[in-house]
C-alpha cells in the first residue's frame, strides 16, 4: 500500500512539472497578427466649414411713442400677430404745468386782442356803410379781426394738445394711441400698465413699447474665423442646424460677408449673414442659436475610403491592399476631395479591394 501511494505522488509531481513546461512553452509562442480590412464605398463627400450664430428676423422694429406720459392700457400680448395700424397701447398724458400755464396765458392774451380787433372792425364797418371811409381802408381792420379769431382758436387747440394729446378738430386721430407700423408678430413688450414712457426726440431715443418682427423672413447672423473667411463667397449654399429643433436641417444662402473683422477672445471674427429658407411646418423663434455649415466643395456618388487608411512616403500616397489572406501589398492611389473623415479615390482602387487598417 505504501508503495502505491509513493508511485501516485511521483506521477502527480511529474504531471505538474510537465503541465507547467507546456504552459510556459505556449506563452512563449508569438501569436500571428491578424489585420482587419476595410473596403471602398460610394458616398457623397462634402467639404465644409462651420460658422456659429443665431437666427433672427430680417425686419424687426421698435415701436416708440410720439408723446410722453403713462401707459394707460395695453391691447396686445407677446406672440400675438398684428396688422399695420392695429392698436398697441394707450398713453395717458401728464401735462407739464409750466406749458399749461403758458397756454392758458396765450388764450387770455388772444381774447384781449380779439376784443380790441372786434371793436375796431365794428367801428370801421359802420363808417364804411356810411361812406366815410374807402373799402381799401376797411379791409385791413377786417383782416386783423380774422387773425385775432384764428389766434384764439389756435391757442385753445394748443391747450387741448398739452392736456389731452388731441384736439376736437383732429377727426379722431390722437397721439395718445400707439399703433403698429408693420404687419408681424409681437416679440416683446418691455413695459406694463402704469409705466412712464418718453417720446422719441433729438436728445432721447424714447421708450420702446413693443418689438415687432416679420417672422416669415429670417436670416442667420453668425461669425466665421479669419482662417476660413477667404474660402467663402456670397451666394454659397449653407446647411443650417438649429440646436432647439432636432433632426431638421434648413437650407440657406450666404448673402453678406463683413469687410471688417472684430477680435473675439483673441481671434479675429468676420460677421456673415444668410437668407434662411423656411419650411412650412416649422416655426423658428427669434434668437435660436444655430450652426451654419458652409459648403466649400461637393462630390456626389464617388468612390471613397476612410482617410485613416492612407499611408504616406515622401510625396507618395498609398494603401496596403490584400492580395491573399493576410498578405498585403503597397498600391499607389490618386486622391481627390476630403471632408476630414472620408477621402475621394480617383484612381488605383475598386469596390472589391480590401485595404489593411492601421
Amino acid at each position: 500500500m505504501k508503495t502505491f501511494f509513493k508511485v501516485l505522488l511521483g506521477l502527480i509531481i511529474v504531471g505538474a512539472i510537465g503541465y507547467t513546461m507546456y504552459f510556459l512553452y505556449q506563452k512563449s509562442q508569438v501569436k500571428p497578427v491578424i489585420y482587419e480590412t476595410d473596403s471602398p464605398k460610394v458616398i457623397d463627400i462634402i467639404k465644409k466649414t462651420t460658422a456659429t450664430g443665431s437666427v433672427v428676423p430680417r425686419k424687426e422694429i421698435e415701436i416708440k411713442p410720439v408723446v410722453s406720459g403713462i401707459i394707460d392700457e395695453l391691447f396686445v400680448q407677446e406672440g400675438e400677430m398684428i396688422k399695420k395700424g392695429d392698436l398697441i397701447a394707450r398713453i395717458k398724458i401728464i401735462p407739464n404745468m409750466i406749458n399749461v400755464n403758458n397756454a392758458k396765458s396765450r388764450i387770455e392774451v388772444a381774447k384781449i386782442n380779439l376784443k380790441e380787433a372786434k371793436q375796431n372792425y365794428e367801428r370801421q364797418l359802420s363808417l364804411l356803410e356810411k361812406g366815410v371811409i374807402a373799402k381799401a381802408d376797411f379791409e385791413s381792420y377786417e383782416t386783423a379781426y380774422k387773425n385775432a379769431l384764428e389766434e384764439l382758436e389756435t391757442a385753445k387747440e394748443t391747450l387741448e394738445l398739452i392736456q389731452e394729446g388731441q384736439t376736437k378738430n383732429s377727426g379722431g386721430k390722437t397721439n395718445t394711441l400707439v399703433r403698429s407700423t408693420i404687419d408681424g408678430m409681437i416679440l416683446d413688450i418691455p413695459v406694463e400698465i402704469g409705466y412712464q414712457v418718453i417720446e422719441a426726440n433729438n436728445f432721447n431715443a424714447g421708450t420702446t413699447i413693443a418689438n415687432i418682427a416679420d417672422m416669415g423672413k429670417m436670416v442667420f447672423e453668425g461669425n466665421i474665423d479669419e482662417t476660413e473667411v477667404g474660402k467663402i463667397k456670397e451666394g454659397m449654399p449653407l446647411i443650417l442646424v438649429i440646436g432647439a429643433i432636432e433632426d431638421v436641417e434648413f437650407e440657406a444662402q450666404l448673402e453678406h460677408i463683413s469687410p471688417k473683422g472684430e477680435e473675439v477672445n483673441g481671434a479675429v471674427q468676420f460677421e456673415i449673414k444668410a437668407d434662411v429658407k423656411l419650411q412650412e411646418d416649422q416655426f423658428i423663434r427669434s434668437g435660436y442659436s444655430a450652426n451654419a455649415n458652409i459648403v466649400l466643395d461637393k462630390a456626389d456618388s464617388v468612390l471613397a475610403i476612410a482617410e485613416g487608411l492612407l499611408q504616406f512616403e515622401n510625396d507618395t500616397v498609398f494603401v496596403e491592399v490584400e492580395t491573399a489572406p493576410q498578405v498585403f501589398e503597397k498600391r499607389i492611389i490618386k486622391t481627390g476631395l476630403s471632408d476630414g473623415i472620408n477621402i475621394e479615390v480617383i484612381d488605383g482602387l475598386s469596390m472589391e479591394d480590401k485595404i489593411k487598417k492601421q
